[in-house]
């Protein structure tokens, strides 16, 4: 089991840029997928980044690749999540979450974070 907790959110401005910080707690981070959803008021939770165990493999959303980077440190047991160019259609709840298969999909990822919301204003 892991337990999730992201940081690293709060208000910049349109263009700016934003690293988000998950860390995980447990032994085994190192064995799992993490991936990156955000989520608007209404609106269901949307994958945004993945990433493979040990970093060799990344996917993302058509509207944040080439903006996004993911990436983790295992010796850290943290993911990240660089955000660049931001547009204010990124303003969310950004949640981190761990899976043991690869995967897009929400229901593929068995763990996650409490969320921290990025605002970005015009």
């Amino acid at each position: 089991q892991v337990q999730l907790v992201e940081s690293g959110g709060g208000y910049v401005q349109a263009g700016g840029s934003r690293r988000l910080s998950c860390a995980a707690s447990g032994r085994t981070f190192s064995s799992y997928y993490m991936g990156w959803f955000r989520q608007v008021p209404g609106n269901e939770r949307e994958f945004v980044a993945a990433i493979t165990w040990n970093g060799g493999y990344t996917s993302y959303a058509d509207s944040v690749k080439g903006r996004f980077t993911i990436s983790r440190d295992n010796a850290k047991n943290t993911v990240y999540l660089q955000m660049n160019s931001l547009k204010p259609e990124d303003t969310a709840v950004y949640y981190c979450a761990a899976a043991m298969v690869a995967g897009m999909k929400e229901y593929e990822y068995a763990y996650w974070g409490q969320g921290t919301q990025v605002t970005v204003s015009s």
